[in-house]
Formats: structure tokens, sequence, C-alpha cells
């Protein structure tokens, strides 16, 4: 287990959001990203909560709060024993979380090797 400040745990998280490719980010809408400690009955390193771009309507989707997505500082930084750890974790869960958000469902993401 590494223990990192919740400060530094959002900045790291912030850097994982501010390395994705342009093309991808500018594509994201409407999204909120919050660390919480963990998630409740289950071990996850992160949660995506909202409609996916791919089920959004112009007539469907409007006066909707932002999509959520929740990364688990408490449960990403359990199975990690460095600060290089922990980033490439946020990574990989910010990079999974946001795959929910362009559609991606979880077996895609097993196959692709972001599960």
């Amino acid at each position: 287990m590494f223990i990192i400040s919740n400060e530094r745990f959002e900045e790291l998280a912030s850097e994982a959001v501010a390395s994705l490719p342009d093309e991808l980010a500018k594509e994201i809408d409407n999204v909120a990203i919050i660390v919480a400690d963990e998630a409740r009955g289950r071990p996850l390193f992160g949660l995506y909560e909202g409609i996916p771009l791919t089920k959004r309507g112009p007539i469907s989707y409007s006066g909707v709060m932002p999509d959520r997505i929740t990364l688990y500082q408490k449960t990403i930084c359990q199975v990690c024993s460095s600060e290089d750890e922990v980033k490439a974790q946020i990574r990989k869960t910010v990079i999974h979380e946001i795959a929910h958000h362009f559609g991606i469902s979880d077996p895609r993401l097993t196959e692709l090797g972001w599960a």
C-alpha cells in the first residue's frame, strides 16, 4: 500500500486527464471527475455514472446533471507500492471510465486490455 495525500492524488488525476490525446479530450462532454475513498460493497478503482455519448440524443439529453467519474483513492493506493504505480493506475482507470462515457463496454475494454 502506498499512502498519498488527497491533494497529490487529485493532481495525478488532473495530469491523467490532461495526458489524453486532444482528439479524445475534445469529445468528452459534460463529465465531472471526483475522488472518493472507496466504493461501498465492492473494490472498484473507478466508476462511471451517467448517459454514454452513444445513448444521448438532441431530444432525450437536455437539462441533465453532468456524468460522474469517481476515482477511489484508497482502493487504488492499496494495490500500489510507489507514486509511479499510483499515477499509472489512475491513468488506466481514467481511460477505462472515459471509455464508458464513449459507450465502450467492460467486455470490450477487457479485449483491449483496459479492464
